[in-house]
């Protein structure tokens, strides 16, 4: 026991000594816990199978970056599909509704903006990284269900061009190794260097711990195109190449040079088509600056980089590039001024976010147009388990007559009394509607106003190759058609 004398002593002390004691160190700020926020979206998706449709609501969490000028940088796939936006200060649950102001599919990046500028009082946005190295560590922001920021340290493994997920286009990105853990909010993580935004990761392989970052680059080129009157996106060239490394192929082709890559598809009216590039021919250089077997030229930045990444990002749509390219003996300089792919000319959507899908129901049958997203409800292994044929048409379209058109087919057939006897029937392209050729549901709806003798004939690439319908009875049913099946319209185009 402590004698009474000593206690006392102590106690009379001890306020006095309070006074010189050490301040307690600061807490170190953690990079980025003034500059992100938490990012809930209320999405609901259209139903392929019933296009009329819509699937049940579902929310996605992820995190939100604040950049320059009162904007909140997120991925696309977070916001797809939108019906409700809200911002959510993690460390004090403030919140606010937003809108997007920008979005790309294809770079897979969005800009949202709150409703109340005001709610970003206080917050700092967050500056770009643009040095970093293979080799580089970086820190992966995510957030507890307190609000708190949990950081993940990882390597940069590899700068590279990439598929990025919606539209499989090439672009810059950078790979993170980082054993990462599931965590409030995944579909944007910001990723970090030295309190600077390395990116935004979009990938995880959870059996390899691998991450794959949406890189800076591809970030300043969707905020540049962004700050435009009218958005461009990123550009395509339109060509498929080969690796020259077989010294067979280069005999064959006569080619002296070390590097080059053989050309050994122009898509049509692309930007190669346009400026003159042909199948065989073997680019040497791109803009100056020379390309090896394996397609790759040397950035003075990131090291030896498939040559895309001066067409897709470096250089914007309306720019000229020059391809050096060996042709028949002879080496020739062709400007191809570079432009974003023309969707309204793809044959068949690699995606339809946002917006409903177009159909038409004539007398119980419905006709839609190929997409790859209505092949992407068979699921996972679509390729496998979707139509073999429309599966077909959607992987080699580019390889279909330029007048081809959309793929017209029919998904389903409704029982309904107009229809006895072909409801097994579905999946089946439409060739010709009374006659009319058919290239879009455009081609259906008007082809459909001059039956042929009172009926509706329908022309089936495969079997039953033929559907017959009563014109008159269409007609008569087609409330009771409405009613039946709850459909809020027969066609939406």
């Amino acid at each position: 026991m402590m004698p009474r004398t000593l206690a006392l002593l102590l106690a009379l002390c001890l306020p006095s000594m309070a006074g010189v004691l050490p301040a307690p160190k600061p807490k170190p700020a953690i990079a980025g816990n003034l500059s992100i926020l938490r990012v809930n979206s209320t999405s609901q998706a259209y139903d392929f199978f019933r296009p009329w449709t819509k699937k049940p609501p579902a929310t996605r969490r992820g995190l939100g970056t604040l950049i320059e000028g009162g904007r909140i940088l997120v991925t696309a796939e977070l916001v797809a599909n939108h019906t409700f936006i809200e911002l959510e200060k993690a460390a004090t649950a403030e919140k606010s509704s937003a809108e997007v102001e920008q979005v790309d599919y294809e770079c897979n990046l969005a800009i949202l903006k709150p409703v109340d500028p005001a709610f970003l009082d206080g917050m700092q946005p967050m500056p770009f990284d643009t040095g970093v190295r293979v080799g580089d560590r970086a820190t992966v922001l995510q957030l507890e269900p307190n609000g708190e920021i949990a950081q993940t340290l990882g390597t940069v493994t590899s700068i590279s061009v990439g598929g990025y997920p919606l539209d499989n286009m090439g672009l810059l990105l950078f790979r993170l190794s980082a054993p990462m853990q599931q965590r409030d909010g995944s579909f944007t993580l910001p990723a970090v260097r030295d309190g600077k935004l390395l990116g935004l990761l979009m990938r995880y392989d959870a059996r390899s711990q691998t991450a794959d970052i949406i890189s800076t680059p591809v970030i300043k080129h969707f905020l540049s195109e962004a700050a435009k009157p009218v958005y461009g996106g990123f550009a395509r060239t339109g060509i498929a190449f080969s690796i020259t490394r077989d010294p067979q192929l280069r005999r064959y082709i006569g080619l002296q040079e070390p590097g080059g890559v053989y050309v050994t598809e122009v898509m049509k009216n692309s930007p190669a088509d346009k400026a003159g590039l042909k199948i065989k021919d073997v680019i040497l250089s791109v803009d100056g600056r020379p390309i090896d077997q394996d397609g790759n030229y040397d950035d003075p930045e990131w090291g030896r980089i498939l040559f895309s990444n001066l067409t897709n990002t470096v250089f914007h749509p309306g720019d000229t590039v020059t391809f050096r390219v060996f042709r028949d003996g002879n080496t020739l300089e062709i400007p191809v001024k570079l432009e974003a792919r023309d969707r309204s000319k793809i044959v068949s959507e690699s995606y339809l976010v946002d917006k409903a899908p177009r159909y038409v129901v004539l007398g119980g049958v419905i006709f839609m147009e190929l997409s790859r997203p209505y092949l992407q409800e068979w699921g996972g292994d679509w390729l496998k388990d979707a139509p073999q044929r429309l599966v077909f048409l959607d992987a080699f379209q580019n390889e279909l007559p330029e007048d081809r058109g959309k793929v017209v087919f029919i998904s389903q057939i409704l029982p309904t009394p107009d229809t006895l006897g072909y409801e097994r029937y579905e999946n089946l392209v439409v060739s010709k509607v009374n006659g009319k050729e058919i290239r879009s549901l455009n081609d259906v709806v008007e082809a459909a106003k001059t039956p042929v003798d009172g009926f509706q004939k329908i022309e089936l690439e495969e079997d039953p190759g033929l559907i017959i319908l009563d014109a008159a009875a269409i007609e008569a049913n087609r409330d009771a058609l409405t009613r039946k099946y709850a459909l809020p319209a027969l066609q939406r185009l």
